[in-house]
């Protein structure tokens, strides 16, 4: 795995790897917590989630997981309503340069379409083969089987870009090659704790593999 040539397909995570969105979700924390009884962490409690699972972070803040789907559901249509969340420096180039190579790109996303192709506009979305969002917080295996189907690409040829651990699970779990990204949500050292196949830590990083 030198360069994104060894590959037929491209599966990106939205939130945290193409947008930063972090800022906007931190910002509407408080008001979740109070709406579906959670406890909600301060900002140094923040830093400390971002090394852990998932799991572990709904253990420590009291989520339940029957909540999830609940909290999903009104996190994307607060998205609806808010900006179009801004996308990383270098993101644009690094699609444009992905398709000019003839790799074809998905988006899997617990985010909603409408919301992610607002984000991309007209241009950037277009070079999107296949989407598949909506995804529940722990369901993203299903999303990269539709994908897989969709684009008629091997588990082996696809790879999973995500800056999340569920990210990495969920894809391993299909058969797909994962590749953890240090920009967004995770941490590099929770990340490397994931073991994916590959780990960039800035986008520049992610686009010399994309143009090598």
């Amino acid at each position: 795995m030198k360069n994104a040539r060894d590959f037929d397909l491209l599966v990106f995570d939205f939130d945290g790897t193409l947008a930063n969105s972090a800022s906007w979700f931190r910002s509407i924390l408080p008001d979740l917590a109070r709406r579906f009884g959670f406890r909600c962490p301060d900002e140094e409690e923040l830093e400390v989630l971002r090394h852990k699972p998932p799991r572990e972070v709904m253990r420590i803040l009291k989520i339940p997981g029957w909540k999830l789907v609940f909290i999903a559901v009104h996190v994307r249509k607060r998205a609806a309503k808010a900006e179009a969340f801004p996308l990383f420096d270098g993101v644009p180039e690094v699609l444009r340069a992905i398709a000019a190579k003839g790799i074809k790109i998905a988006v899997v996303s617990s985010n909603a379409e409408g919301n992610v192709r607002r984000a991309l506009g007209p241009e950037l979305s277009a070079l999107v083969t296949s989407w598949s969002c909506g995804a529940g917080l722990f369901g993203k295996a299903k999303h990269f089987r539709d994908v897989l189907r969709e684009t008629k690409v091997a588990p082996a040829r696809a790879l999973s870009v995500g800056d999340e651990i569920r990210d990495i699970d969920a894809a391993r779990d299909v058969g797909l090659k994962t590749a953890g990204v240090a920009w967004g949500f995770g941490m590099k050292s929770a990340l490397e704790a994931a073991n994916p196949d590959l780990l960039f830590v800035t986008v520049d990083e992610f686009q010399a593999f994309v143009t090598k």
